[in-house]
């Protein structure tokens, strides 16, 4: 058995030593993340750039037609009368992401008006122009929802684009009255505003009471007109909706840059600081192990 004044031999490893290679391992890993992160977010700030350059070229012309189109809507003074209830929305955004508050701020503004009008005794219905719109209203007002349109965004929008939309709402079966776009208008690089434009239905069209004032306006005139008018008014919508989204992209992702670039020079601070402190750690256990042996 052992004795009693035996010596006994305890190995104590180093764990601090161990928690600095894990710490320094870890560091390392953070970094080459962070890196990568900052690769793609350069990336796309530069198709960002492309593509908002364009969009502001493309915007120029295409606000011609969303002035014109509601020329006739504010010449004829029209005016829905208060038995008419049904109100349509159309919210324009897209299914991209990573650009700001682009979505959400459009989203708030349907929220808004759906509450508004419902408290005044309208039944609405919401048209979406991009998918992101429906995943943010779908949990609470995904009732009110008619249709949805997808991949907007992946291309520049089109007139041709728009009669698409404008056709299948007119084609879908639902007879409103008024209605609204509701979409992002581009400002400058760095500023867009949430604004309205409103459309109405044929019948509100034609029983306005200053309609009388065109001469040769027909049915079938003004039902093309009323057509080619809801076209106009959402292409001018994609125009400005996709200007100021590429806008908005490319802001946030200059800032997701410069975020990662700080982040970054932290890390390699930190480090820098606890690989020194590890090295010098290392050559106090040396020298005290040297003075110890001699």
């Amino acid at each position: 058995m052992f004795s009693r004044g035996a010596a006994v031999l305890v190995y104590q490893p180093q764990w601090g030593q161990v928690r600095n290679m894990a710490t320094l391992k870890d560091i390392t890993r953070r970094l080459k993340s962070i890196k990568n992160i900052q690769k793609i977010t350069k990336s796309m700030k530069m198709v960002a750039a492309a593509k908002y350059a364009r969009a502001e070229r493309e915007l120029k012309p295409a606000r011609v037609y969303g002035v014109g189109a509601l020329a006739l809507y504010e010449k004829a003074e029209i005016k829905v009368p208060e038995d008419k209830k049904k109100h349509l929305i159309i919210g324009v955004s897209s299914d991209r992401g990573l650009c700001g508050a682009i979505h959400t701020s459009v989203a708030k503004a349907i929220k808004t008006e759906i509450s508004t009008l419902s408290d005044a005794g309208k039944d609405v219905m919401v048209v979406g122009v991009g998918d992101k719109l429906r995943g943010l209203l779908q949990r609470t007002h995904n009732k009110h929802f008619l249709v949805t349109f997808k991949e907007v965004g992946r291309k520049p929008p089109s007139f041709g684009d728009a009669s698409v939309v404008a056709l299948e709402l007119l084609n879908s079966g639902y007879e409103f009255d008024e209605g609204s776009v509701i979409y992002n208008r581009f400002r400058s690089v760095i500023s867009y505003k949430t604004d309205e434009k409103p459309f109405y239905s044929l019948d509100t069209v034609s029983g306005a009471e200053s309609i009388s004032i065109y001469d040769d306006i027909d049915a079938d005139v003004l039902r093309n007109y009323q057509e080619f008018t809801l076209a106009n008014i959402l292409f001018y919508s994609l125009k400005e909706s996709t200007t100021s989204e590429q806008s908005a992209r490319m802001t946030a992702m200059d800032n997701a840059s410069k975020n990662a670039s700080e982040i970054i020079d932290k890390l390699t601070l930190t480090f820098n600081r606890t690989r020194q402190a590890v090295i010098t750690k290392e050559l106090i256990e040396i020298i005290s192990g040297a003075a110890a042996l001699g």
